[in-house]
């Protein structure tokens, strides 16, 4: 009788089941892995013979053939090591138990038989509970991770030794590994206690640029700046964090299963508890950005899911990699094809970016001169696509910061804190979530054609005057459903009800294009 034992990989973001099943005949001794390994499931074959004789156990001096089934999913990682070497000791016998229903084990094994942490433990615990699996062993590093998980115990433990004395009952070394329990609600309450590094209070004048973060903190809405060197882009950019709504218990859980996949989940904090804020240098690839590779990880894209993705130097990213972004910006999601795959990631996120208004940075500046010529400054603008600013749902000038509010000292007393700010952003928030709640959306942004005409009605004076706004700027389809979107938002701040046309000119105000 071969001996079963269960584990999981993640492919994507999605968790499939693995049945490691471990057979021992009377041949020439080898070891042999089948199941479209890979060659880090390859090599486990050494780590484990070298974990169980260094473990003080006998190794079979026979034919040993591992299936990783179902055979038709590719095997990647060291999640098979521990599996692997429990499937060969209960089938050779030195764990005394043999069958491990409801029981799945992941973890990598050093050459000493101790374990070390793997990635994406979290998004494998969720998965295994709606499989039905009602207990998880695992590396204790990765322990409070998957703890997070509830109505599945989650068992800790630092070696291979520790894991056969406790299935084996009559042992004299027998030890009872207990399941870890955590509060989560601990991390929530730190991460609500935590400081901010920036706050609005900070940033000297710029009230406009400010407004307009906070529209778009709002309503979820892409914001480009314009301005010259040292104006305050990069540190407005910084603050906007600090004026989100905080994650529902949902978010953290998605977010946190993300990160894991990508092994940047701290495992002595395992759960997400802000939103991210994503700043990526002009240097990223696409790959890098979108996500993919040989095994596919999410990009940035993915990472700043439900936060902000800040593209400082925005005119500075290749247009290839511009371009990319112009899916996710409309769809919230990216699909990565591959030959023998389709994987489907998350990628709901605000797009903040900062850019110059001119190669040398000071065209339409109060203090300084501009040194392009105009075919520089049109060369350059023109690595902005009209698709991809079609998407961007505002973009205001960020001027250079006059020398009295740069030195006004009473100006760090009446400057809104960013907590005043992310009260009237939370309140708005609640409003637009109480609107949708039947209709799956969070957000203003995320409006449909079918719900813009239900949620964005106009009176004859508002209509009037966004048909006249369309004609002048020639916008797009899309630009005029995002301008009733940005107004939807502002009426949303006020508390109105209605979008009037007061809502309509600030919105175009910040619709004003590049011209």
């Amino acid at each position: 009788m071969i001996s079963q034992i269960l584990t999981a990989t993640v492919i994507g973001l999605d968790v499939f089941k693995i049945l490691v099943e471990v057979d021992i005949n009377n041949s020439l001794p080898s070891v042999s892995i089948v199941g479209l390994p890979d060659i880090a499931v390859n090599e486990a074959k050494e780590r484990v013979r070298s974990a169980i004789k260094n473990s003080a156990y006998q190794f079979p001096n026979k034919k040993i053939v591992v299936n990783l089934a179902p055979a038709d999913i590719r095997k990647t990682g060291s999640y098979y090591d521990l599996p692997i070497a429990v499937g060969i000791l209960s089938k050779s016998g030195i764990i005394s138990q043999s069958e491990f229903n409801e029981t799945a084990f992941i973890g990598e094994l050093s050459l000493d038989g101790s374990l070390r942490a793997v990635s994406g433990v979290l998004p494998i615990a969720a998965g295994l509970k709606q499989q039905g699996i009602k207990k998880l062993i695992l590396p204790m590093e990765n322990a409070k991770e998957a703890a997070i998980v509830d109505d599945i115990d989650v068992i800790g433990a630092n070696n291979l030794c520790e894991i056969v004395n406790h299935f084996n009952i009559d042992s004299p070394q027998h030890i009872e590994l207990k399941p870890l329990k955590i509060d989560i609600s601990e991390y929530i309450q730190e991460q609500n206690d935590k400081e901010e590094y920036f706050d609005f209070k900070d940033v000297k004048g710029q009230l406009k640029a400010k407004k307009a973060m906070e529209i778009a903190a709002a309503g979820a809405h892409n914001l480009l700046m314009s301005g010259p060197p040292g104006s305050g882009k990069t540190l407005l950019a910084k603050c906007f964090a600090s004026i989100l709504p905080p994650l529902s218990f949902d978010e953290s859980i998605e977010l946190s299963k993300i990160y894991s996949i990508s092994g940047l989940l701290n495992p002595n904090k395992p759960l997400i508890t802000q939103r991210p804020f994503r700043s990526v240098h002009h240097t990223a690839s696409a790959v890098g950005i979108i996500g993919g590779g040989t095994n596919p990880k999410p990009g940035e894209i993915t990472l700043a899911h439900r936060g902000v993705l800040f593209l400082d130097e925005f005119v500075e990213f290749p247009r290839s990699v511009l371009e990319v972004l112009r899916q996710p910006l409309e769809d919230g999601k990216i699909v990565i094809a591959r030959a023998k795959s389709r994987l489907e990631f998350p990628s709901e996120f605000i797009l903040l970016a900062a850019m110059n208004p001119c190669p040398c940075g000071y065209l339409g500046d109060s203090e300084k001169q501009c040194k392009c010529s105009e075919f520089q400054i049109r060369q350059y603008r023109a690595k902005l696509s009209g698709p991809l600013l079609d998407r961007i749902d505002m973009v205001i000038e960020v001027p250079r910061l006059k020398l009295n509010d740069l030195i006004d000292k009473n100006s760090d007393n009446t400057a809104e804190t960013s907590a005043d700010i992310r009260k009237r952003v939370v309140k708005a928030r609640n409003i637009q979530l109480e609107r949708y709640k039947k209709f799956g959306i969070y957000t203003n942004s995320q409006l449909t054609p079918k719900l813009i005409k239900k949620f964005c009605i106009l009176d004859d004076e508002s209509a009037s005057l966004l048909k006249n706004a369309v004609k002048k700027f020639n916008l797009s389809a899309r630009a005029y459903d995002r301008l009733l979107k940005l107004s939807r938002t502002i009426a949303d701040l006020e508390e109105s009800e209605n979008i009037n046309s007061s809502h309509i000119a600030q919105a175009i105000q910040y619709r004003s294009f590049i011209s």
